[in-house]
């Protein structure tokens, strides 16, 4: 997979096995690597912003992406991710 960009809809694996089609709702470069905040499309289709379930991912240099691996950095992807979103909701 090539450079991932926002909008970007691919398909990836969820833990029960099945194909899910995910949009990258933003993206961000903490400490040299990049992470993707993504959501299921057929969520989104649904427009139900008050209830959209955001899950945070890491890409590597290959462009792949990979399930983040430590509670550690969990939490400085999501803080990050809250403020890329605070700030959007400010413009």
């Amino acid at each position: 997979m090539d450079e991932i960009e926002v909008g970007e809809v691919f398909t990836i694996t969820d833990e029960q096995e099945e194909d899910q089609e995910v949009e990258v709702l933003a993206k961000v470069t903490l400490e040299g690597k990049d992470y993707i905040a993504v959501s299921f499309v057929a969520d989104l289709q649904e427009d139900r912003e008050d209830d959209i379930d955001v899950y945070f991912l890491a890409v590597d240099d290959e462009g792949d992406v990979d399930a983040i691996q430590t509670d550690e950095e969990f939490d400085k992807v999501s803080e990050a991710f809250d403020a890329i979103l605070a700030e959007n909701e400010n413009e």
